[in-house]
């Protein structure tokens, strides 16, 4: 008998089809002798459609009041999945993140999980029940119904298998596995049978969608075994979809790269002959911080008449706001600069592998790949185990294609 903890997103869960659907898979385990937890998202667009909502009455609503209404969207979910078991004749019981007592901090829309009492869930699998979770949601100390933010039923299933201390946490989405790329621009993109937590974590944050980055931070902390399948194929065809696994449990041969990641939801902001002096990247950089928004990349280019350059980007939904602050900052006298401006027409492009870590040549490769194609570099990072590149947005797909070729994703290694 093994512990299994199956998570399904709101694709998965779509329609009443799909929720038996999802009914027949989770059954299909039970069967085979596995104590099966699930985890829920709300229905496809029923998130959005109860923020919706809310934004009607008001375009600045209270964020205690939007977790209220957002956790509604699962419990309609866990509801319908319990029912659906309950009419095959299987024994099954759901749980909001309350009722289970999934604590949290009070950062209401984008909580963080503490710590989750599992005894409820533990004695109902004793008895015979498949359990189903609310995912995305819990509360705080002090009873208040919070959401861990988009993506945070992902979270929620890997928190619980790390806490049921689960014998593998299965994620299920559209799609029926990790891919070296989206094979929506790369149709030869192959799905990969393993990947490192290391290079999943890197893919996550460097814009690959298949999971939610904290939830594969928690994985890995915690040592969960995680796995990658699709919830659309038949549910006894045992596809085998993406292990995510450790490095040192792996004996293969590592491929030199194993994806491409990209982001189209980047913005850079330059600010131009700014005084050359210790502490000046921190009056820069400190007040956006204080504002919240996210660094990515930072340049800053050679001395200069004691003048330099700095570059840096963010997410393109807080260009606005960040360029407001350095000219808030500007005005103020906290620093000088000659001029700010940026531009939103850039994305991200990076190569991930920890093969790097062992084989030389792999910046040449790409930045050879890219320039063959007549695609100006604007900023690079890097580190052991990836490469990013800035570069205009209208050559994102261009890059992907070329850089998938020239590493040579569509094969084996």
């Amino acid at each position: 008998m093994a512990l299994i903890v199956q998570k399904y997103g709101g694709s998965s869960v779509g329609t009443i089809d799909r929720i038996k659907n999802v009914a027949r898979r989770v059954a299909h385990h039970y069967k085979q002798g596995n104590q099966v937890v699930v985890v829920v998202s709300a229905m496809q667009g029923e998130t959005n459609r109860l923020l919706g909502l809310a934004k009607e009455l008001t375009s600045t609503p209270d964020p205690r009041e939007l977790d209220v209404i957002a956790s509604t969207g699962e419990q309609v979910t866990i509801g319908l999945l319990s029912i659906a078991l309950q009419t095959m004749g299987f024994r099954a019981k759901s749980y909001t993140g309350g009722q289970v007592r999934v604590l949290t901090d009070s950062a209401f829309t984008k909580s963080r999980i503490l710590e989750i009492d599992c005894d409820r869930i533990l004695t109902d699998l004793n008895q015979g029940s498949i359990v189903v979770v609310a995912g995305f949601q819990g509360v705080d100390g002090g009873g208040n119904i919070t959401t861990l933010g988009r993506g945070g039923s992902d979270t929620s299933a890997v928190a619980l298998a790390a806490a049921l201390k689960a014998d593998e946490c299965q994620i299920y989405t559209d799609v029926d596995g990790v891919y070296t790329t989206d094979p929506r621009i790369v149709p030869d993109a192959r799905r990969l049978d393993t990947v490192t937590f290391e290079e999943m974590l890197e893919m996550a944050s460097l814009g690959s969608k298949v999971l939610q980055i904290r939830s594969v931070e928690f994985a890995g902390k915690y040592k969960v075994k995680l796995r990658v399948l699709s919830s659309l194929d038949d549910p006894e065809s045992n596809e085998p979809g993406t292990l995510i696994t450790f490095e040192e449990n792996t004996n293969m041969e590592q491929a030199i790269i194993s994806g491409i990641a990209f982001t189209r939801d980047e913005a850079q902001i330059s600010l131009m002959d700014i005084e050359d002096r210790p502490g000046i990247a921190y009056a820069l950089l400190g007040p956006v911080a204080e504002a919240n928004i996210d660094v990515d990349m930072i340049v800053q280019n050679v001395s200069e008449s004691g003048k330099t350059h700095l570059s840096f980007t963010v997410n393109d939904t807080e260009y606005e706001k960040a360029i407001a602050v350095l000219k808030r900052e500007r005005d103020a006298g906290r620093f000088t600069a000659r001029d700010i401006k940026g531009t939103k027409n850039v994305c991200k492009v990076s190569v991930v592998g920890i093969g790097m870590r062992s084989h030389a040549g792999v910046a040449s490769k790409m930045f050879s790949a890219l320039a063959k194609e007549n695609i100006n570099i604007q900023v690079i990072t890097t580190s052991e185990i990836k490469i990013s590149v800035l570069i205009e947005e209208k050559y994102l797909e261009l890059a992907v294609r070329v850089l998938h070729k020239a590493f040579e994703l569509d094969k084996a290694p």
